[in-house]
């Protein structure tokens, strides 16, 4: 499939993708829209750690401590200012900073893989354990008390830019989402696209020769973390908004590991499997805790280890893969089929004057 191919495929699934953010508030009840809310929130978080994981090379173990920096942001922020707008600005900074200062200890200080995964896991259970300690009223920021292990409650939700008083609706907080969701997608399709991407792809698949190229990979890869860190900051915000209510738990080591399945499952190294990975699971566990049959993250390991071991590469690489090896099969029968009209005796090409 050529370039032009591609971009007009992807142009075409992000038309169909604003038209169904569009018109699903219609066709939906309230109920069922603010889960697909929920879904698209948490479907941003997983495109964050889908770029710097898939297209990076940088595995974090501690993505939620962005989610849960950007979420905590968004509260104090939108307590105090009384207004979402500069809030969500401040949801995104906040962890991209935060991304920046702890990449430029990990990756300028030359530490390994391995020790980055430990690191940014602990890094999430410090935070978790900072923000659980802090119930007492001395933890105040502004007019917004932090709650310790109570969390913030009646966090304002979103409003219009800058009219505090106009307080968006279920259906327009699903417009928003949905639409951050697109954004973002569309965002890492251009950066990938870009000169920058590029670089950061090369890096992933060999420093050494990005180096010898002129390259820096320590800076490479912190441009790739901090613009994670800023995605799932973003996350973060949206979460918040939809349960009017932050507290602790967003730093959770198991959501931290639910996004790794996500990724395995919709496909490392894309965009689009992520975020099907990402509604697939939320789906189900949504379903397994309505009817309380059976235990979440028990069918969630199931769920992993029969992916890893049938389909290692993850739902949308498995299926490239069948699509690319249907084609050409299909491709190979056409011209066998062509071959054999324009010979049908199968004589072949005789030298000229040959009896």
């Amino acid at each position: 499939m050529s370039d032009m191919q591609t971009i007009i495929l992807q142009s075409i699934a992000v038309l169909a993708a604003v038209v169904i953010v569009a018109i699903l508030p219609s066709h939906m009840d309230l109920f069922a829209l603010m889960q697909v809310t929920l879904f698209a929130a948490m479907g941003v978080l997983s495109l964050s750690l889908a770029f710097i994981w898939g297209f990076g090379g940088i595995l974090s173990f501690g993505q939620t401590a962005f989610f849960g920096l950007g979420g905590y942001a968004y509260a104090i922020a939108a307590i105090n200012f009384g207004d979402s707008t500069n809030a969500i600005l401040l949801a995104v900074l906040v962890p991209a900073l935060f991304a920046g200062a702890l990449g430029y200890f990990v990756f300028y200080g030359r530490i390994s893989e391995v020790y980055l995964g430990v690191i940014t896991l602990t890094v999430t259970l410090v935070l978790f354990n900072v923000v659980n300690s802090t119930s007492s009223d001395a933890y105040t920021i502004g007019t917004a008390r932090l709650g310790g292990f109570n969390g913030i409650p009646a966090v304002p939700t979103f409003n219009m830019p800058y009219q505090p008083e106009q307080i968006l609706s279920p259906e327009a907080s699903w417009w928003v989402t949905g639409g951050a969701l697109i954004a973002v997608y569309c965002l890492m399709r251009l950066v990938l696209a870009s000169p920058f991407g590029r670089v950061a792809v090369a890096v992933r698949e060999n420093e050494t020769r990005a180096a010898l190229l002129g390259y820096d990979p320590r800076l490479v890869k912190l441009g790739v973390f901090v613009l994670g860190g800023a995605i799932a900051g973003l996350a973060g915000a949206l979460y918040v908004n939809w349960g009017a209510f932050v507290g602790p738990t967003i730093f959770s080591l198991s959501l931290s590991a639910e996004i790794i399945i996500w990724i395995t499952i919709g496909g490392l190294g894309t965009l689009i499997g992520p975020i099907l990975g990402c509604f697939l699971i939320q789906y189900l566990v949504s379903q397994i805790g309505s009817q309380q049959t059976f235990n979440a993250n028990l069918v969630l390991g199931i769920i992993l280890v029969a992916f890893v071991l049938l389909l290692p590469k993850g739902i949308v690489p498995t299926l490239r893969d069948g699509l690319s090896g249907l084609r050409h099969r299909l491709g190979s029968r056409s011209r066998s089929k062509t071959a054999a009209l324009a010979d049908p005796q199968g004589l072949g090409a005789r030298p000229l004057g040959a009896k």
